[in-house]
């Protein structure tokens, strides 16, 4: 998919548009992706800073949709698990970064083309307006290489 179609799809996706989510940018190849979330008074919890399933939507599925363009269909890649950890409240605007290297693209690829799971496990941290660190995410992301091989049925 084409970086402006991504962009398109995603920032008018319901979860996202509705929860103040927006992606700012993503590189050509899928490397880099940044991501804001906007205070608004429907995503504010009653304590009066950012509702945190907003936070955790902001960080939700980058990795996993990243790895799903550079892989291309030939990879099935999902996210597997979650730990987000709350720093401090948010308010205002709040950014998150998403950044792959080649040398972390490169062990899922070949863990995935050697026949086995790859489950890299990627760090993020949401910012507020002056830097400072509201929360931190670790995701766990699942990649194994799609087989086209009929599974071998054996008789009795």
């Amino acid at each position: 998919m084409k970086k402006s179609n991504w962009l398109k799809l995603y920032n008018f996706w319901p979860p996202f548009l509705g929860a103040g989510i927006a992606i700012k940018d993503v590189s050509e190849d899928f490397r880099h992706t940044e991501v804001t979330l906007r205070e608004h008074f429907w995503n504010r919890n009653p304590m009066g800073s950012h509702f945190g399933g907003s936070i955790y939507a902001m960080t939700d599925p980058f990795y996993a949709m990243m790895l799903k363009q550079i892989l291309g269909p030939e990879y099935t890649v999902w996210d597997k698990a979650a730990d987000i950890r709350f720093i401090k409240p948010g308010k205002g605007l709040l950014s998150a970064h998403f950044n792959l290297s080649e040398e972390q693209i490169e062990w899922v690829r070949q863990r995935a083309d050697s026949g086995h799971k790859a489950e890299p496990v990627y760090h993020v941290e949401v910012k507020d307006a002056s830097g400072d660190v509201v929360a931190e995410m670790e995701k766990t992301v699942y990649v194994r290489r799609k087989t086209n091989e009929a599974p071998t049925i054996t008789s009795p």
